[in-house]
């Protein structure tokens, strides 16, 4: 089958801006989210190392009951994030030559959208316990927080309000991506 022709009046190009098939489309999607999950996936598989390690340190076992709890579930998110972090190359795997590269595409992004909030979670309880480790002060958690609050608004807060910016300046019936 031929590709889809792709110039001006032509319903591919009017969808994407762009003069690329469905398939090109796909391909180019797909090559952005991997090279945008290769920085999360290195960094999520870093700290959950790390972690995996703070349990044989002599020190962990004066921690109290609250900061063994908060370490748990620290390495559990941690675990959850590079888990879906990593996901995509399973799926890519069992995708491949079934000709589904689109809903690979989609289901690949889904994925680690969920493993950036994982991991800027991980973040921020690593972070709690590091501080309440490091400093038994309460202003530890009012930190973690801060700290967690300012992922929200990098990864979340200020690229929505960006395409908010952008989707009320374009024209009307043409799409985002």
């Amino acid at each position: 089958m031929p590709p889809a022709t792709t110039g001006r009046g032509d319903p591919a190009h009017e969808r994407t801006g762009r003069r690329e098939s469905a398939d090109e489309r796909a391909d180019r999607r797909w090559g952005d989210l991997l090279q945008e999950v290769r920085v999360a996936q290195t960094g999520s598989q870093i700290l959950f190392g790390f972690l995996l390690s703070v349990v044989f340190m002599p020190r962990f076992a004066e921690l109290g009951d609250f900061d063994r709890g908060l370490y748990v579930v620290t390495v559990v998110l941690g675990a959850l994030a590079t888990g879906a972090l990593t996901a995509p190359v399973s799926y890519h795997r069992l995708f491949a030559g079934h000709r589904l590269k689109p809903e690979l595409v989609d289901a690949a992004a889904r994925l680690v959208v969920i493993g950036l909030v994982q991991l800027a979670l991980t973040i921020g309880a690593a972070l709690l316990l590091l501080l309440r480790v490091a400093t038994g002060s309460a202003a530890a958690a009012w930190i973690a927080g801060a700290v967690t609050a300012w992922f929200a608004a990098c990864w979340l807060l200020l690229p929505v309000l960006q395409l908010r910016r952008h989707h009320d300046d374009r024209p009307r019936g043409r799409p985002l991506d």
